[in-house]
């Protein structure tokens, strides 16, 4: 089933009612699912998804490349997130540099939005190295080089 289901292109990245899920292939031909738990910048399990996002695509539910989903979790995680530390410091620096642009109400230069991107990649591999040393089973900082 791992081969139908990596064939069928099930496995991948989608925004669920604007919440990051990711899908993935398990050791034994099935499929698994982690949405973003927004408490905790962790993976909560989502099988319970895995249906309706592959049956019923439209409406709140949209495919997303691996670094567009990269840049989404970092976004929630950067938003709902409080604490200490360089993921958190990080977190900051994209905060000032999004209340900078919405103060002289405009888009991110370029150069600002290659920073944004560049740094939300990086906290999205510290915090997700992070899960994984406190044994987040959902956890994966390859994602980020996809």
């Amino acid at each position: 089933m791992m081969e139908a289901a990596d064939g069928l292109g099930l496995a991948g990245y989608y925004d669920y009612y604007d919440n990051p899920v990711k899908i993935m292939p398990t050791a034994d031909g099935g499929l698994t699912a982690w949405r973003l738990d927004h408490r905790t910048g962790g993976w909560q399990a989502a099988d319970d998804v895995i249906d309706e996002i592959v049956f019923a695509m439209g409406g709140d539910i949209f495919v997303r490349s691996a670094d567009r989903f990269v840049q989404r979790v970092e976004e929630e995680r950067g938003r709902y997130l409080k604490g200490d530390g360089p993921v958190f410091a990080l977190y900051e620096t994209v905060r000032a540099i999004d209340e900078q642009a919405t103060a002289e109400r405009r888009a991110y230069t370029p150069e600002e939005a290659a920073l944004v991107a560049g740094i939300r990649r990086r906290t999205f591999v510290m915090f997700e190295e992070q899960l994984q040393r406190a044994g987040d089973p959902g956890a994966d900082p390859t994602i980020a080089a996809s």
